[in-house]
């Protein structure tokens, strides 16, 4: 792939990142670096539009501030909030990620890789969020748009999810991250 010179990604960053910083939409779980908060965002928004999140993502948060106290609750009570949201297994998976998260992270989302993918309903996707998001983890988070604009980037044509495609457009992204991360 590396179509475009650093100097180039360098610059297409700084535009990106401003365009970024004009036109991203307030929502309530944007400014916080608590990863039981961000990692609740990231899986309510799973496969789900940001407006119709955003009412349950207020009054989750607000009956289960803490994995702690999500891990303490009642299955009933989680679906029960959940009611509406659809895909229930995320509901039901996020319930046990929290037990989980208790007993054997002493309440806190896990920081390492390995241990987040460990947790039931965490793929790649939502533990780069999560730890990237949280803890300032140099990690890409590649979904369909990033996949669309790093193949942009290195001029990759067809199906981005064919066999072998998306993993490589996931290790280039992770590679830009790297470079700007080593100051390059």
């Amino acid at each position: 792939m590396n179509k475009l010179s650093d100097r180039s990604i360098a610059a297409f960053r700084t535009r990106l990142l401003a365009w970024y910083a004009r036109h991203k939409r307030a929502m309530p779980w944007r400014g916080t670096r608590d990863a039981y908060r961000v990692w609740v965002s990231e899986i309510m928004l799973q496969q789900t539009r940001v407006a119709a999140v955003e009412p349950y993502y207020r009054r989750f948060v607000q009956k289960f501030p803490t994995a702690r106290a999500l891990a303490r609750a009642r299955s009933e009570e989680v679906l029960k909030l959940w009611a509406g949201l659809g895909y229930y297994s995320r509901a039901r998976n996020l319930h046990r990620a929290a037990r989980e998260i208790v007993a054997k992270h002493g309440a806190q989302f896990p920081r390492e890789v390995d241990a987040a993918l460990a947790l039931p309903g965490v793929g790649r996707y939502t533990a780069a969020a999560v730890l990237s998001i949280a803890y300032g983890e140099p990690l890409a988070v590649v979904d369909g748009n990033v996949a669309r604009v790093v193949a942009r980037l290195d001029a990759v044509r067809g199906d981005l999810r064919a066999a072998g495609r998306w993993k490589k457009l996931e290790e280039r992204a992770q590679e830009l991250m790297q470079r700007r991360e080593s100051g390059e």
